[in-house]
């Protein structure tokens, strides 16, 4: 269980944050010219394994807890921590979840996008979607003195005005040196409530929006969790930092940086 201690990171920590951040960013760039119908998942695990290392970075899910691989791709049902495999191939129509944490000068970068295989559905796009707002909506919520509160509150209004669900199982959580710890950050709730938002402090934003009930089950394998009517699941994932002027969005890739 993760400390109730919340580290603030100094500018020489949040910019080491940067640059892993920036490397996580453009790790899901790569994979994503790869996601294609007749790839599988292990194809696209060992190749973010054989980038990071040449990057000179290390997979922090390797063996996190157990984890048998580099990144985890939830595809369709499959919530988060989906375990890439050989026979797993990817479809027309399929979503997929990429996430990645490399660790680079012992810090962790750790963000997550949810891509579209071939042509999505329209019901599938109109998740997609939503879920990334949901995250913006989110991250646009943080300011120093705010609440941890206001985050959930922003996601759960504006998924739910969708018709989509808010997975409560899972939440953001702090980073830094370590891959989990405080503060816990869940995508529902209630304004102004939970612990105060303060100048170098670091988390991540990581909603998790499903098609139809946001109650998860867990597979036989222990990591793979889905939903339990079985419809799609989306996920999107930046690590941000609150500063003095609001908040930091550390995983944007560089292409995004000068838009509005």
């Amino acid at each position: 269980m993760a400390t109730e201690k919340i580290t603030l990171l100094s500018s020489r920590e949040l910019e080491k944050m940067r640059h892993a951040g920036q490397l996580a960013a453009a790790l899901l760039d790569h994979l994503e010219t790869m996601i294609k119908p007749g790839v599988s998942t292990l194809e696209l695990n060992d190749e973010a394994e054989r980038w990071t290392q040449a990057h000179g970075a290390t997979s922090a899910p390797l063996g996190y807890h157990g984890f048998p691989k580099s990144i985890c791709t939830s595809v369709n049902e499959v919530i988060c921590h989906g375990i890439p495999n050989e026979k797993q191939i990817l479809k027309e129509g399929d979503i997929i979840n990429i996430d990645v944490t490399p660790i680079l000068d012992g810090y962790h970068g750790d963000t997550s996008r949810t891509f579209f295989v071939g042509t999505p559905t329209s019901n599938a796009k109109k998740l997609v979607e939503t879920t990334y707002e949901c995250m913006m909506r989110g991250i646009y919520a943080v300011e120093p003195g705010g609440r941890i509160g206001d985050i959930g509150a922003a996601i759960q209004e504006y998924a739910e005005s969708q018709g989509f669900s808010v997975v409560r199982d899972f939440v953001g959580h702090g980073i830094n040196r370590v891959f989990h710890t405080s503060p816990q950050v869940p995508h529902y709730g209630t304004a102004g409530k939970g612990k105060r938002l303060r100048p170098g402090m670091v988390f991540t934003v990581e909603p998790m929006i499903n098609e139809g009930t946001h109650q998860a089950e867990m597979l036989p394998d222990k990591w793979t969790a889905v939903t339990k009517d079985r419809k799609l699941s989306a996920q999107f994932e930046h690590t941000i930092a609150v500063t003095k002027e609001g908040v930091e969005i550390l995983t944007l890739p560089e292409d995004q940086k000068s838009a509005p």
